[in-house]
């Protein structure tokens, strides 16, 4: 069964239709330029809504081991997702003791992480376009083609671009073990709908 990350939760709401819906993987984003941005108290308060349910990913861009822990104290995590070097992948997962997904942007099979990475999984999607202001969750199209070359050792999800109209068919495409979905279940930047999030596990799942 395909699995489902559904990141950038930010209210009550989101919340709940994550955790109905059966997603795997329910994602709090800790980086203040995004309109997905929560503070670890904020997430602490949403985690706190259900004991159990889905796992909780904490996304980071470039941390130092300060500014995870500094999380880590307020909220309990069970996986982190960072836009990091390999080589602070690694570290990550030496000082935290928990697995480290790292987000890859790939434009060619030149991006593909090497076998011998420490990452414990990847979220691969295409790289930022010009201008971006974020390295990520952009809502870009990944390259569908050339990922089903894409073979890691490792688990992987496929985001950028998803939406419940068109995620069946990216799983199609390109064999992904699982699917991220931010800006495509949402009704505004930020503001996501219980609808589409329960549409989207749906479609994935179909």
């Amino acid at each position: 069964m395909t699995k489902v990350k559904i990141c950038g939760v930010n209210s009550p709401a989101a919340f709940d239709a994550v955790a109905e819906a059966g997603a795997e993987y329910l994602g709090f984003v800790f980086f203040p330029p995004s309109p997905r941005y929560v503070t670890p108290a904020e997430a602490a308060i949403l985690s706190a809504r259900q004991a159990g349910g889905p796992l909780r990913v904490g996304l980071f861009v470039n941390p130092g081991f300060d500014e995870i822990d500094a999380v880590l104290q307020t909220i309990s995590l069970d996986i982190l997702q960072v836009h990091a070097a390999p080589a602070t992948v690694a570290a990550l997962r030496d000082r935290f003791g928990r697995p480290v997904w790292r987000q890859l942007g790939v434009a060619s099979a030149a991006d593909f992480p090497a076998a011998d990475e420490r990452a414990d999984g990847y979220v691969v999607e295409a790289k930022p376009p010009p201008g971006a202001t974020r390295p990520g969750g952009n809502a870009v199209r990944a390259d569908w083609a050339l990922l089903a070359t894409f073979r890691p050792a490792k688990p992987w999800l496929l985001a950028g671009g998803l939406n419940p109209g068109n995620v069946a068919e990216a799983i199609a495409r390109t064999g992904a073990p699982g699917v991220d979905v931010s800006s495509g279940v949402e009704t505004a930047p930020g503001v996501k709908s219980p609808e589409l999030i329960r549409a989207f596990v749906r479609a994935a799942r179909g």
